[in-house]
């Protein structure tokens, strides 16, 4: 326990550093809390001055003067509490922002590798509800914690200098809240743990399923989801219980202490009441009505600073999960620094070995040269490594053993963002974002036209089907882009390449998945893009790499064989195996 108390601590005093960004908004609402934390207690020793000149018969104008008091404080009570909570949210919006931004701004620079470790669905989590829960540490938890606590000070002072005596036996039942509300906070934690737990499991699957509902609607596995759905979501329930279930105990524990107060004060009014003079009478209610004031106001913060701790906690354990993940500086891969390579050069494998586990093995010593300009193509069957290496030339991920060099510069190098500036990727399973068709193609590259993109349309061949379109360009394409087939989605991606005019083109089974009528526009549009540039190819199917400068064979993660098309044809090997096994199908 100590161990984790000591995190936690650690953990905030490092969302802490978050505001010296913002000193004037967390200066401005100090002093609108420490204000109100004054206001508020300042009011009940005026209403006792009101109630001692009432009972008194005192003047009309001595009730009233006190009457504007009372209505003065409470405007500016008001006012500052306003002024507190609008700046408070605006300080902890503006800490969250930038946190957001920086978590962002660090998952992107992650290896492929993370991406397919990590469920997406937790990665969501870390963005928008974790971080939403910080929030509340810097909105609801610290200010109000340090008011509450100046305001607890401010009214326990009052007490004693009203009176001594009436303080301490007022005060009698806090030892036992304070008691009480340690035992809470030590409870609430652990129940915080398992909310956290269950929220990240319940997105994670829900993100899942929805992602995957064509397969799941597929092979009509409905009802075993909602089965399994029914499980999360009763843990999720179980962990939001244990919570209320804290505070149903807490509370009237709470209530049950508050009210023991006012029966002391209670029970003391009425036992120095005799004997005493009307002027001591009228002070002594005077001296009531102010305590009843000051105990109310010295339990409800101590019963709300549990929530305010319990906000603490909450936002500390999910500031955990997102510093794991800003910390983890050992998935990040732009580590070069070259900006000016010439990538109309020769590509060089030398001795390269990769495996995305351990020493799983996918890719064992390949050694290619790949000459500027040409259009070289990778076959093999499923799991050969063809995939793998184009991913390796992109640096989605890091070989283990060898070196690739483009001309005299090994890739890892150059600067990642300039490196993937001059290779464009089309791949098998295009990804378009739920946006127009014009956004998906430029990506948010204003440098790149409307007039742009429909030039290379017309290049690619796909401006008619766009023209076909409601709103042409501005068609708006759906999540993933599932209104439009697969063969339009392609297109779109070799109109994406186009515009980017990249250096190096990589192609990866881009007609693996379309009609007839979409693989003849695809085919024209292949051969167009890989005009002038070196062009990588990656098919399963050997009819879309005939015409190819230099084919490689790939099996097992070694290169078996390369050569032309009819070099290969006519050497009998792996290639001709596969040739022959491919046309026999189709005859």
């Amino acid at each position: 326990m100590t161990e984790r108390s000591s995190l936690n601590y650690t953990v905030f005093k490092r969302l802490l550093a978050y505001a010296k960004d913002y000193k004037g908004l967390f200066a401005f609402s100090v002093m609108c809390t420490l204000i109100l934390a004054f206001l508020g207690p300042i009011r009940p020793k005026v209403i006792g001055v009101m109630v001692s000149d009432f009972l008194g018969e005192a003047e009309g104008s001595s009730l009233i003067f006190w009457t504007v008091i009372v209505v003065v404080i409470l405007i500016f009570e008001g006012l500052f509490q306003f002024l507190s909570s609008y700046f408070s949210n605006l300080f902890a919006q503006s800490i969250i922002r930038d946190l957001r931004k920086k978590l962002m701004q660090h998952i992107l620079t992650f290896r492929m590798k993370y991406f397919d470790r990590t469920p997406i669905g937790a990665l969501v989590t870390r963005v928008v509800s974790d971080l939403e829960a910080i929030t509340e540490v810097f909105s609801s938890g610290l200010m109000n914690i340090a008011g509450d606590s100046i305001s607890l000070i401010v009214v326990i002072i009052l007490m004693f200098i009203e009176d001594w005596t009436l303080a301490f036996l007022t005060l009698f039942p806090i030892p036992i809240l304070i008691i009480a509300t340690r035992i809470f906070a030590r409870v609430i934690r652990g129940a915080l743990q398992l909310e956290r737990d269950a929220v990240n499991g319940l997105n994670v699957f829900v993100h899942e399923r929805l992602t995957g509902m064509s397969l799941v609607q597929l092979f009509n596995r409905q009802e075993r989801e909602l089965l399994a759905f029914k499980d999360i979501n009763k843990k999720h329930r179980r962990a939001h219980i244990n919570a209320v279930w804290a505070y149903s105990i807490f509370f009237p524990v709470v209530e049950l202490l508050s009210s023991l107060s006012i029966a002391f004060l209670l029970v003391w009014g009425a036992l120095n009441i005799s004997g005493n003079s009307e002027k001591e009478v009228d002070t002594m209610y005077a001296t009531i009505a102010s305590f009843t004031l000051w105990v109310h106001m010295l339990f409800r913060p101590i019963r709300q600073m549990a929530d305010r701790f319990n906000i603490l906690q909450k936002g500390t354990v999910r500031a955990e999960r997102v510093f794991d993940v800003l910390d983890r500086e050992n998935q990040i891969q732009d580590n070069g620094s070259v900006i000016d390579c010439n990538f109309d050069q020769r590509i060089y494998f030398r001795d390269v070995s990769f495996a995305y586990v351990d020493e799983d093995w996918v890719l064992k010593n390949i050694n290619i040269e790949i000459e500027s300009g040409i259009t070289i193509a990778f076959v093999g069957a499923t799991g050969a490594g063809k995939t793998s290496i184009v991913n390796l030339l992109g640096r989605f991920y890091d070989y283990q053993k060898g070196d690739i060099f483009i001309g005299a510069t090994e890739i890892s190098e150059i600067q990642l963002d300039y490196l993937r500036k001059n290779i464009a990727m089309v791949l098998q399973d295009v990804f378009l974002f739920s946006d127009t068709i014009l956004n998906n193609i430029r990506l948010g590259d204003e440098t790149i036209t409307r007039e742009d993109v429909i030039n290379a349309a017309k290049e690619v061949g796909a401006h008619d089907f766009i023209m076909q379109l409601p709103d042409n360009y501005d068609y708006q394409v759906g999540e993933r882009g599932g209104v439009l087939s697969s063969g339009q989605r392609q297109l779109l991606a070799f109109i994406r390449a186009y515009v980017y005019n990249p250096h190096i083109l990589i192609l990866d089974e881009a007609t693996s998945s379309v009609d007839n009528e979409s693989e003849e526009l695809i085919q024209r549009a292949t051969e167009k893009l890989t005009q002038g540039r070196t062009s990588i190819v990656i098919a399963h199917r050997l009819s879309t790499v005939q015409n190819a400068d230099m084919i490689i064979v790939l099996e097992k993660g070694e290169v078996v064989e390369q050569g032309t098309h009819e070099e290969l044809l006519n050497k009998d090997g792996h290639y001709r195996k596969l040739y022959d096994i491919q046309f026999t199908e189709v005859i």
